[in-house]
């Protein structure tokens, strides 16, 4: 879907369809009233029988509208006539988009950057707009002969938002842009089966990307992690045919001199949960343990694509985690490449030993600061739902300048607590540590697990696994925090 700047009247445009707004009252929005005055008011005769609902998520689709050149204009319900709730608004931004599939218009003019939204201005609007546009019209690639059809909306048109410049918003639409590819990537990624999508193949994706983007790209195999004494790491391997690999994406924006960003993402390809097995119903969403590393390599992506001026990393540690004879077992201690040994009472806790180690190799790179991501504990999901990723720290500007990224982009973070207190259920009479701590506070104590490996570290932890993928009959990756960690990013370099 590609996206462009209207600067001719609504009359002269020549375009499949005009999407106008509606609120309560049949109130019109300024580019309906335009339309309404040009159909001798049919519009507000057709709005006089109730034929559509005002709320959010309801449309009309008019055809041959008497005075209109375009042959289609869609009525979008936006709600009260008050200002719109950001949530409105992508509603609203959805339900057009939606609307539009599957009919003759490939090409439209969204007249919905004249909406009101409450504590936002242009820019966001116009963000929001293409942003949500992408995610709606995504499709999953099926390993299947026959596939779904692509959105038929293929082109967008957007008026120019009153406070800026046409050159302005068309270098805002290609950061978009850039953004919605990552997450493209990121999405299509978690959605590929875990026979086909390996560490090898993230090997290779890596280096694919590398080329296409000029990122520096370094695969550290078996045998690179053993000399590093990466013995929490491969303890997870263990039990798997599929060698591990540590990727590391450098991307370099800015002078030498000024410190990276590191991101560390979980890349567990597939998650049986090793000898402590996981239940059978919905083992086949482990599939989406990568997602974590999924959006390292999105965020990446999109940083390259919109030429940010920052230096930054990605860290992928990845690996399978199965049962066979030679899986590691409950009661088994490992020392990692800290030099710290924990005692692992439940192979299931996986995520946070392959990232202790990834986390101190990525101290070499001398960060400014490290983030990490994974789908890391059910407990999270418990905890918020699918709404918000769990977000901790160990530095409160980090805390808000994430969580503020978040709410920016409708992609939010709540903050847990990483008090020392939660640091007594992971005490060990055998080692430093065990992995786990019970199953109060799962998902603090998980990141309190971590805390113990960034202490010297400007660090935090987003626990994704409530919303990195969907279940159900909406089964799939959703491309999350690839829009938090942009935005960060974006807010960092100063760009």
């Amino acid at each position: 879907m590609e996206f462009s700047i209207n600067a001719q009247p609504l009359e002269k445009v020549a375009t499949g369809c005009l999407v106008v707004g509606v609120s309560e009252g049949a109130r019109l929005s300024p580019s309906a009233k335009h339309m309404d005055q040009l159909s001798g008011r049919h519009i507000s005769r057709l709005l006089k029988h109730g034929d559509l609902s005002p709320k959010p998520g309801r449309s009309l689709l008019l055809h041959g509208l008497p005075g209109v050149a375009c042959p289609r204009v869609l009525l979008v319900g936006t709600g009260s006539d008050r200002k719109l709730s950001e949530r409105d608004f992508r509603t609203v931004v959805r339900t057009a988009v939606q609307a539009l599939d599957g009919t003759g218009a490939a090409n439209a003019l969204f007249c919905l950057t004249e909406l009101g939204v409450e504590g936002r201005d242009e820019a966001w609007k116009l963000e929001q707009l293409v942003l949500t546009a992408r995610e709606v019209s995504y499709r999953i690639t099926r390993v299947a002969d026959v596939q779904d059809p692509a959105c038929t909306l293929k082109n967008v048109l957007l008026g120019t938002p009153e406070t800026m410049k046409p050159a302005e918003a068309r270098t805002l639409i290609a950061r978009c842009q850039a953004i919605a590819n990552g997450m493209a990537l990121t999405r299509d990624l978690g959605n590929l089966p875990p026979n086909l999508c390996t560490p090898s193949y993230l090997a290779n994706q890596a280096r694919s990307l590398g080329r296409s983007w000029k990122l520096r790209v370094q695969v550290l195999e078996q045998r690179d992690m053993e000399k590093l004494g990466m013995g929490a790491l491969l303890a997870v391997s263990a039990g798997s045919r599929q060698p591990p690999k540590l990727i590391v994406m450098q991307y370099s924006g800015a002078p030498k001199s000024r410190k990276p960003i590191v991101l560390v993402g979980k890349g567990i390809t597939f998650d049986t949960g090793g000898i402590s097995l996981k239940p059978a119903p919905e083992m086949d969403e482990m599939k989406f343990d990568m997602c974590g590393a999924a959006s390292v390599f999105g965020t990446l992506r999109a940083v390259a694509e919109m030429g940010l001026p920052i230096n930054l990393v990605g860290v992928v540690p990845t690996c399978e985690n199965m049962p066979d004879g030679n899986a590691t077992r409950p009661g088994d201690i490992v020392r990692s490449m800290s030099g710290q040994t924990v005692e692992i009472l439940n192979t299931d806790a996986e995520g946070r030993l392959i990232l202790c180690d990834a986390l101190t190799y990525a101290e070499r790179f001398g960060p400014d600061t490290i983030i990490d991501v994974a789908t890391l504990t059910g407990a999270c999901v418990i905890a918020l739902g699918h709404e918000a990723a769990g977000l901790f720290a160990n530095d409160e500007k980090l805390v808000r300048e994430l969580q503020a990224a978040g709410d920016y982009m409708g992609d939010r973070a709540w903050p847990l607590p990483l008090w020392e207190e939660y640091q007594e259920g992971l005490k060990s009479n055998f080692a430093d540590m065990a992995n786990i701590a019970g199953r109060p506070a799962g998902t603090i104590t998980a990141a309190s697990f971590l805390a113990r490996f960034t202490r010297s570290m400007r660090w935090a932890h987003l626990d994704i696994a409530g919303v990195a993928y969907k279940g159900g009959k909406d089964k799939g990756a959703t491309g999350r925090p690839v829009k938090l960690f942009c935005r960060y990013l974006i807010e960092r370099s100063g760009h």
